[in-house]
This record gives structure tokens, C-alpha cells and sequence, in this order.
């Protein structure tokens, strides 16, 4: 294991390397449209380069799960990449950005990295090690759910559950101390482990988003499930992740608007 989380580590931040090199030229850069709201740069296609290279330099026959390249390879260990969360924020100049790498071993999530270059911020975890910010141990927060900050993201992908999801915001909004809007998954779930958010909400999001954010949260002692209460949420897009006060609450009201 340590190799791997080591491997995963080296390739987030010569990834992020090449991210800020492109922050500092945003005017010279290439965006392209994928889909209504949903935007693919070059520093995309090179973070993601970078990241598949040094795995692969490393672990050749690994799964790899990317974002701009689909899949290579296939056995037990898969790597779910995400070479630029935040893209919108990154095209704008907003530094809140990362790199996202999650590890899978038989289906069970393994290791994580999130590296935030502008932010000069690291998380990481390993599946029983506990998870960390810049080195040191984060956990998840003890606040209750009446002083909750709760980050969530919008459903770009899936605006016909626009009216189901503004009623859950609604419910929400109403029962905690705020709501904020990052931009990154991985960043708001990260935060999350560290006891920055209470907890964290969205719809129909893919699973290199979300692996590495996973595991941060469950090694920091918090929860992550779907909108159903299960762990199906790499699959549907779907997920919540909390501290143990946060969770049940946060649940209640996300599974009475978007479950099911």
C-alpha cells in the first residue's frame, strides 16, 4: 500500500505543477465546450496525462478510470482520476481547484489524494491510516446540525430535478447556520473530512469526482452514503457526506426530497 499512495501522491502533484503553470496564462489557454456547462481545457488533457503516466510507469496493468480518456486496462486495483476539478473556477481565475485521485482494491476504496495547488493544500488518506491535511490529522467536525455549514453543488447535469432539489436546498438552508457552493466536489468533500463543512450534498456527479472524497470523509470518522442511505453512490452520482452529528438530519431531509 505504501507504494500506492506514495505512486498516487507523485502523480497529484506533478499534475498540479502543470496546473499552475496554466493558472498563470489563463488568457493563452484553449477551452473547449463538452456539454452545456461542462468545459474541458488543455490543462485538463495534460493533468491527465501526467497522472496516467505515472501510474502506469509504476503499476502497468492497474485500472484507470479517467475523466477526459475513459478506461485503460483492467484488474482488481482501479484509480479513479480526476485531472482538474473545478474547472469553471479554474477557467475564472477562482483557486478553488484540485487534483483528485481515488484508489480502489476489490471494489473497496483504498487511498486518496486531493492536491489543491492554489491553495497550496494536500489531503490524503489510506484505508485504515486515517486521513490528513498538509500531514497533519483531520477529522470530521462536532458541531451540531443547527451550527452546520453545509457545501452542496448545483444539478447542472440533471435540471429536471431542479424544482425536488431547491425545496430539499430550501429545507436545508432553513435548518442550518449556511450553505456554500464551492465548485469541486472534491474540495467540498475534502473540507468536509477536515471539519470545515458539516456536511455535503449533490446530484449525478461522476465517480472520479467523488472517490478520493469518499475515503478523506470515512477516514476522518464522518459518513458517506446515496440519497437511499446505501453505498451505491459511485454508481448513481448521488451522494451525502457528513459527521456523525451532521448525518442523520442531512440524510432525513435529502432522502425526503431526492430519494427513491
Amino acid at each position: 500500500m505504501d507504494k500506492v499512495i506514495e505512486t498516487a501522491i507523485k502523480a497529484a502533484e506533478r499534475a498540479a505543477e502543470t496546473l499552475m503553470e496554466y493558472f498563470a496564462h489563463l488568457n493563452e489557454l484553449q477551452v473547449e465546450l463538452k456539454a452545456k456547462n461542462d468545459y474541458v481545457t488543455e490543462a485538463d488533457k495534460k493533468s491527465e496525462m501526467i497522472i496516467i503516466k505515472t501510474i502506469k510507469d509504476t503499476f502497468p496493468h492497474h485500472t484507470i478510470v479517467a475523466e477526459e480518456s475513459g478506461l485503460h486496462g483492467g484488474n482488481d486495483w482501479k484509480w479513479y482520476i480526476d485531472p482538474l476539478d473545478g474547472t469553471k473556477n479554474f477557467i475564472h481565475g477562482l483557486p478553488a481547484f484540485c487534483v483528485s485521485i481515488g484508489v480502489e482494491f476489490k471494489g473497496e476504496l483504498v487511498a486518496a489524494v486531493v492536491n489543491a495547488p492554489a491553495l497550496e493544500t494536500v489531503f490524503t488518506a489510506e484505508k485504515g491510516s486515517g486521513a490528513y491535511c498538509n500531514g497533519k490529522r483531520i477529522k470530521v467536525s462536532d458541531r451540531t446540525f443547527e451550527e452546520a455549514l453545509i457545501a452542496t453543488g448545483f444539478p447542472f447535469r440533471g435540471k429536471k430535478y431542479l424544482d425536488d432539489y431547491l425545496k430539499c436546498f430550501k429545507e436545508v438552508f432553513l435548518s442550518v447556520s449556511g450553505i456554500r457552493r464551492c465548485g469541486s466536489a472534491a474540495l467540498d468533500l475534502a473540507y468536509t473530512a477536515k471539519g470545515v463543512f458539516d456536511g455535503f450534498w449533490e446530484m449525478f456527479l461522476h465517480p472520479w469526482d467523488i472517490a478520493a472524497g469518499v475515503l478523506l470523509i470515512e477516514e476522518a470518522g464522518g459518513k458517506v452514503s446515496d440519497f437511499n442511505g446505501e453505498r451505491k453512490f459511485l454508481e448513481s452520482g448521488n451522494i451525502i457526506g457528513a459527521s456523525l452529528n451532521t448525518y442523520p438530519e442531512l440524510f432525513r431531509i435529502v432522502h425526503k426530497h431526492l430519494g427513491g
